[in-house]
């Protein structure tokens, strides 16, 4: 039975679409099959993966409108083992729509677990806001993954994200778990960016990943060329960093 991990912050730049498409790129070539949802309307996992999104006819807006099922809706990607449930802008209205509906934050947890037994994990790439997408992602997840990026604000707006999950676990998801606090944009020579590793470490504790993602150009050029850091350039730091983040996940899952 797979994991569905949600990753998620409500900042905007944190790393939270680089970390999904990459993490799931480096879990598909370490043979774990994975399927990847994009449940941001901005839908840069889907471009990031080199997906068309003015194409995209069947994704996560028809999911959650239960007009196609979750088998329906996925796409094959050039990356070994990863399938993708594509996004598109129409997403932005889905918050619109649902508002009325009955059980509108369960949405996504009953397509997803129709899926769970043909993968060992299903990401959720989520939006930069805590809206009812991102609650329909926290509802449906087992755990959840939080981007922290190592410059001044990477505290601010984290006590709100966890207030929100206790929320979640409280009325929605009484399962959901935080996996880990992920350190991103990491640049060593940075006082600050190590001040931010202490701080965040010495308040969470065992909940931090060891694993910490640095600041890297072919990190950012990747999503250009539609291709995970995995495909675009194996041998940079940035897939070492994302190869070792997967290796520690399937280590803690065992």
């Amino acid at each position: 039975m797979g994991k569905v991990i949600a990753i998620a912050n409500q900042k905007g730049g944190v790393g939270k679409t680089t970390t999904s498409v990459n993490l799931a790129a480096s879990l598909g070539v370490l043979e774990k099959k994975i399927l990847l949802i994009d449940a941001d309307p901005q839908a840069n996992a889907t471009s990031g993966l080199g997906i068309d999104v003015e194409a995209v006819t069947n994704g996560t807006y028809q999911l959650l409108e239960h007009s196609t099922t979750g088998r329906d809706a996925i796409v094959k990607t050039s990356s070994p083992n990863l399938d993708l449930i594509p996004a598109h802008i129409d997403l932005v209205a889905i918050e619109i729509e649902l508002v009325d509906k009955k059980n509108r934050e369960y949405m996504l947890k009953q397509m997803v677990t129709d899926l769970k037994k043909d993968y060992d994990y299903i990401l959720i790439d989520c939006a930069p806001s805590l809206g009812l997408l991102t609650l329909n992602a926290l509802t449906a997840a087992d755990a959840v993954i939080i981007p922290i990026q190592c410059e001044y604000f990477a505290l601010e707006g984290l006590g709100k994200l966890l207030n929100t999950i206790k929320s979640v676990q409280k009325i929605h998801n009484p399962n959901l778990d935080i996996e880990g606090l992920l350190l991103t944009m990491y640049d060593s020579r940075l006082r600050l960016s190590n001040q931010v590793v202490e701080e965040v470490k010495k308040h969470f504790d065992a909940m931090v990943f060891n694993t910490i993602i640095q600041r890297n150009v072919r990190l950012s050029e990747a999503p250009s060329y539609g291709e995970s850091i995995i495909s675009y350039d194996a041998s940079s730091r940035g897939a070492n960093n994302y190869l070792s983040l997967a290796e520690e996940l399937i280590e803690r899952n065992k």
